[in-house]
């Protein structure tokens, strides 16, 4: 290779690392405002004196946000622009961040919270989109994981953004004023989102698609170099034209393995207990005996290992491969949700074993569940409707995280942490057979490969 080709390849992988990080900055939003609610619920209980149903309530009203925008971001994605609609979310995102923070209400405070997290919705749908439809076949499993690292840090972020403004003042400053802190913070990541968003092109498959090749070909060459830029732009033309383009071709037979494998590993990512521990984990640690400071420290270790443990899916997806990790990942979990539900049954004592459990189930759901899903569903659907389809498979991935936010605090209460960890323990035993069973390899293959490996099946 010559020096001017080698240069060439190195200015190429710095606009797609440039692009996929700005893209995945949705992703860090979409973990800072899930996950702020982890800090300020206990204050928000207390202030509002909210049963534990309504509690429920006010930690899920920004997941019902979300459910609705994953609903319509894909239609107006595959309308007006994966980048158009990636600026709207982080407008919604600021303006919950303001709202949020202001209340006097509860009812005030769920519209807010709603408003954000149709932001949270679109982006959790388009992000991991954009990214895969700009990225090359070689590094898309690793770029769209960038993604899920954002959210992970989003999540880490916050916690320790909690923590230090519950430590400003006393706990009726907290029950009174802390919380809004918390809330209100989020406008810097968002206006930081929109800012780069303008730095950022349009998806060239969505350039493609409405009849924009130049546009295209210029991005594809710009990330692909200028022979398999092209080469690739041919793919995406030759398989528009072979599709209709309708939802409805979705459920057809062609394409009923991929929507199937697509709305189970989305359902089952959040219920297998993940959202349960990032959102209501100082309740639950409280409940073993930690203090209120000492339960958010632990929130913050949880989102360490978070964090380190996306690093290894990261490293691993592009080599080991999706389903292998999902494999390992997978055993993981079920080993330590049966150990967590185990602690909880015979009531130890010792919160250290409880922590070491969750830990584990951490490191294992980073390490796959976590980024692998979101890799799978960007991969697997046509070109033409591919918003549709992800729009379809996130918001089945929000009525999960809705049912496991709302009942959550219900099931601790009825059923105890011993039956409420074993029903997430079932749920991944499932997942595990059938990944086993039905999730095929997709790593080093293009979007067109995949898509006419379907066709062909």
């Amino acid at each position: 290779m010559s020096s001017k080709e080698e240069s060439t390849m190195k200015a190429n992988m710095k606009y797609v690392y440039l692009v996929t990080t700005v893209a995945a900055l949705g992703g860090l939003l979409f973990g800072y405002d899930t996950a702020v609610i982890a800090g300020a619920i206990g204050f928000l209980q207390s202030k509002f004196e909210l049963s534990s149903a309504m509690t429920g309530w006010a930690a899920s009203s920004a997941i019902w946000g979300c459910l609705f925008g994953a609903m319509f971001a894909g239609y107006a994605s595959d309308k007006l622009g994966r980048k158009k609609v990636l600026l709207a979310t982080a407008i919604l995102f600021s303006l919950s961040a303001i709202g949020s923070a202001l209340p006097n209400n509860l009812t005030q405070f769920v519209t807010a919270r709603f408003i954000g997290g149709l932001g949270v919705g679109a982006a959790s749908m388009l992000s991991p989109l954009y990214i895969s439809e700009i990225a090359p076949a070689k590094l898309r499993g690793m770029l769209v994981s960038l993604y899920q690292l954002a959210i992970v840090l989003g999540i880490n972020f916050v916690y320790f953004v909690n923590l230090k403004i519950a430590n400003v003042g006393t706990e009726a400053w907290n029950i009174e004023m802390g919380w809004r802190y918390m809330l209100g913070s989020e406008i810097i990541p968002a206006l930081l989102f929109f800012i780069l968003l303008f730095l950022v092109p349009e998806s060239p498959r969505w350039l493609t698609l409405n009849g924009k090749e130049d546009e295209a070909a210029t991005i594809l060459e710009k990330v692909n170099g200028k022979e398999e830029g092209r080469q690739i732009l041919n793919e995406i033309k030759e398989t528009i034209r072979a599709e209709k383009g309708t939802l409805k071709e979705l459920f057809a037979t062609k394409f009923r393995r991929a929507l199937i494998i697509g709305l189970v590993l989305a359902l089952f990512s959040q219920i297998t207990g993940i959202n349960a521990i990032i959102y209501y984990a100082p309740e639950i640690f409280r409940d073993i005996g930690f203090g209120t400071d000492s339960a958010l420290q632990q929130t913050v270790i949880i989102g360490f290992v978070n964090t380190i443990f996306t690093f290894v899916a990261i490293y691993f997806i592009d080599r080991m491969g999706r389903r292998t990790l999902l494999l390992l990942g997978l055993s993981g979990m079920i080993i330590c949700l049966l150990g967590t539900g185990l602690v909880f049954y015979f009531g130890h004592s010792s919160s250290l074993w409880t922590l070491i459990f969750i830990l584990g189930f951490i490191a294992s759901f980073a390490s796959s569940l976590g980024p692998i899903p979101w890799v799978i569903m960007s991969e697997i659907f046509p070109t033409k409707i591919r918003g549709l389809a992800m729009s379809f498979a996130t918001m089945t991935l929000w009525l999960g995280v809705v049912a496991i936010t709302q009942f959550t605090p219900i099931m601790l209460e009825n059923l105890g942490g011993a039956f409420t960890f074993w029903i997430f323990m079932a749920n991944a035993v499932f997942l595990l057979i059938f990944v086993y069973k039905s999730v095929p390899e997709t790593k080093g293959r293009t979007l067109e490969e995949i898509e006419k490996s379907w066709k062909d099946k």
